[in-house]
């Protein structure tokens, strides 16, 4: 029996679609263990450190999630934390496609390693680190769509955000 899952990614920033995917492995699994990973191939607007920070911030109030820095290849973090379970969101069509790569990819580097695909809730379907950047990059109150930490770091990056909503989810 898993007691625990491992949720990957860059989190770049975390939001309120990531919470929710993180809420979810919460109910199934029990713990999850949020695996903040450096972003080699991505030009991220947050480091390694912000992003690590922001989402156990963003966490703290669920004593089932720990949240971790990881470099390197998934399936050695997954060795290291004798995990052998993945949960990734899906939102679209074209997310499975990349997402069943990335499965079957680890699967052949390490057979013990299950992907487990879960969807966000509806009212986070369109959501998307890039998207929330690309909006707030030009000004527009993405408030809604992140935690507050989250927001008031993205005011701090583009400061044409400063002054939205305040007080939002």
């Amino acid at each position: 029996m898993v007691s625990y899952v491992v949720y990957p990614g860059t989190f770049d920033p975390v939001t309120n679609g990531h919470l929710d995917l993180i809420e979810r492995g919460r109910r199934v699994f029990g713990q999850v263990i949020v695996g903040v990973a450096a972003a080699h191939q991505k030009q991220a607007l947050f480091s390694l450190e912000e992003r690590f920070a922001l989402l156990q911030q963003a966490t703290a109030s669920m004593p089932e999630v720990e949240v971790e820095r990881f470099d390197g290849l998934l399936v050695d973090y997954l060795r290291r934390k004798e995990a052998s379970v993945v949960i990734r969101g899906l939102r679209a069509v074209s997310d499975f496609e990349f997402e069943l790569q990335m499965a079957l990819t680890n699967r052949q580097l390490s057979s013990s390693i299950e992907t487990i695909f879960l969807m966000p809730s509806q009212e986070y379907v369109f959501l998307s680190s890039r998207i929330v950047k690309a909006v707030a990059s030009l000004g527009g109150d993405v408030s809604a769509w992140v935690p507050p930490v989250v927001f008031e770091a993205l005011k701090k990056k583009y400061p044409a955000v400063a002054g939205k909503r305040a007080g939002a989810k």
